[in-house]
């Protein structure tokens, strides 16, 4: 039994009289912990299916269970705390808010929660410097480039320890050496924490970071394979450098501006 269970998925658009057919019966178990990718060309269904089982749309058939909930028969109420609760995004367009600081885009998912501002802004600090951002605590999204943004992003999608984070397209503004240092810093807080991944690229270089690499053609699986290559070594160097931020990040002392 896997964390995420999607069973006989279909999904279809219709645009005044013609029917597209998005998603054809899809089938797929991803476990708990497990980094998956799935990739495809553009209109391959790989958005739509990550759209689905993250809650966002309802497909036309079948169904989407996450850690026991069958999540496509939620109410839209029900759905929203469960997303709140059990997954975190990140966008390709950051989706940060403009007028927020840093720490104030990082600690939302936490002020959902009802968790205090004390703690909630102790947390985001903790987290932006996990992704080597402590040096920009106070800075609003127009003040940092696209991949200290993405950084931001990503640091909001962890910073509540959901089940799952879901990544769509999480690197197609960014530059290749850009891209390479927020797929290490992404992979390895994935890794460091337990959290299972799901990433969307059309990109092989972007889903070789991944453990399973699962292939979308026109709406169908094509082919679904274990990474044996997924950098075994970069795991351990990640994992071992994440574990000596968080540890020594545990008292650190909080800049005074904050109005999340």
């Amino acid at each position: 039994m896997g964390l995420i269970r999607v069973e006989d998925l279909r999904k279809v658009y219709r645009v005044d009289q013609e029917k597209i057919v998005a998603l054809s019966r899809i089938n797929l178990t991803v476990a708990s912990g497990e980094i998956c990718c799935i990739l495809g060309t553009s209109g391959s269904g790989k958005s739509t299916l990550l759209n689905i089982m993250a809650g966002l749309e309802k497909p036309s058939k079948g169904r989407v269970v996450i850690d026991d909930v069958e999540v496509t028969a939620l109410s839209e109420k029900d759905l929203a705390l469960f997303r709140q609760k059990n997954i975190g995004f990140v966008f390709q367009s950051y989706n940060l808010m403009p007028t927020l600081s840093a720490i104030e885009n990082v600690a939302m998912p936490l002020m959902f929660r009802g968790i205090s501002k004390d703690q909630r802004n102790r947390e985001a600090v903790k987290m932006l410097h996990a992704v080597r951002l402590g040096n920009r605590l106070l800075h609003r999204p127009t003040q940092m480039s696209g991949g200290q943004q993405q950084r931001v992003g990503i640091a909001r999608a962890f910073v509540a320890h959901p089940k799952i984070i879901f990544a769509d397209e999480p690197t197609g503004n960014l530059d290749s050496k850009t891209t390479k240092e927020v797929m290490e810093i992404m992979v390895g807080m994935a890794r460091e924490y337990q959290e299972t991944l799901i990433l969307v690229t059309h990109d092989q270089d972007i889903a070789r970071y991944a453990d399973r690499i699962v292939t979308i053609v026109d709406g169908n699986i094509q082919a679904d394979h274990t990474n044996e290559s997924a950098f075994p070594a970069q795991r351990q160097e990640k994992a071992q450098e994440l574990t000596t931020v968080s540890v020594s990040y545990t008292h650190l002392t909080l800049p005074t501006i904050y109005s999340v």
